[in-house]
């Protein structure tokens, strides 16, 4: 699949200078509010500020053409959800993202400022500044995403403290993002509310620091879908479930639900479901969806009665 092409230089113009290209990008990811004592782009090494509590390292990889379709959505999308991803897994340990680092590989003519304008765009709405990178010639369109986080007071959550007896619930009805990619190849436009869904996801940040401040045993984003991804908090947990529901949202199938993947709802278990939703409540956040809950036999996992199996968004490596 061709990469977009720079539309401000003429073929035959190639290759650009690198450091002209970075002074560019800088521009668009560079935030002007540095906190006083922090060095963000502009050196060899980003410097911080100390972390508060533990801190909490994630690293998530985007490709055109596998994690977005080149011929449906613009390139700045790719940037959005890179970030967008990475950022979603300090939601999943409850952590807040204090800054990320990028690194990019495109062909030659990519339009790297487009890439990078969907980067600030969800570094602005993840408040979670890009303060360095990198920039190398590759065959293929691919952003990999570096963020640092912490968790002031208390620890991390994990996916595997879940225990019998826990209710399970998710942040949000499922499926949203999948039926966004079927109504975009459908001809749906890009303002389409399930499509932006797709193209530009939103990271649980508010909800993860939350359920973490509720003190629950255990939780993860439901990034490759709920019929993957609780098999695998259970898996780590060493637990089984019973689910009573999936909740559907509205537009959305119940097989995008399952196993549609990129929703970025969270995934949460605890044994005090009223101290999470009065925390939710007070810090003005929707109200978690009880889906089920978790049960000592590991063999034992179904949903209403019948056995839930494995199905959900995997690379093939």
């Amino acid at each position: 699949m061709p990469a977009p092409v720079d539309p401000t230089f003429p073929l035959g113009d190639y290759p650009r200078r690198e450091d002209d290209v970075i002074e560019r990008i800088a521009h668009i990811v560079g935030h002007a509010n540095i906190p006083k004592g922090e060095r963000h782009i502009g050196d060899d090494a980003a410097v911080l500020a100390p972390i508060v509590g533990q801190t909490v390292l994630s690293t998530d990889v985007a490709v055109l053409g596998v994690h977005l379709d080149a011929g449906l959505f613009p390139l700045e999308d790719l940037g959005f959800k890179a970030v967008a991803a990475a950022v979603s897994d300090m939601a999943a340990m409850g952590a807040r993202p204090r800054a990320c680092v990028v690194a990019v590989t495109a062909p030659l003519g990519t339009d790297l400022e487009e890439l990078h304008r969907g980067m600030a765009d969800a570094s602005t709405v993840t408040n979670c500044p890009i303060v360095g990178g990198d920039l190398a010639q590759g065959r293929d369109v691919s952003v990999a995403v570096t963020v640092v986080g912490e968790c002031p007071g208390s620890g991390a959550v994990y996916r595997s403290g879940a225990k019998p007896g826990d209710e399970l619930l998710v942040t949000g009805a499922l499926g949203r993002s999948s039926a966004g990619l079927r109504r975009r190849r459908e001809g749906a436009g890009l303002n389409d509310e399930l499509v932006v869904a797709h193209r530009r996801p939103w990271p649980r940040l508010a909800e993860g620091m939350a359920a973490r401040g509720a003190r629950v045993h255990a939780m993860m984003d439901l990034s490759d879908g709920l019929g993957l991804d609780l098999h695998r908090m259970a898996d780590a947990s060493a637990v089984g479930f019973e689910l009573r529901q999936v909740p559907v949202a509205d537009g959305a199938t119940f097989d995008e639900a399952v196993g549609g993947g990129e929703d970025y709802e969270l995934l949460i278990a605890t044994n005090d479901a009223a101290r999470l939703r009065m925390v939710f409540h007070d810090r003005g956040l929707r109200e978690p969806l009880t889906i089920g809950e978790v049960v000592a036999a590991t063999d034992h996992r179904t949903l209403r009665g019948e056995e839930f199996g494995r199905r959900g968004w995997q690379h093939q490596l």
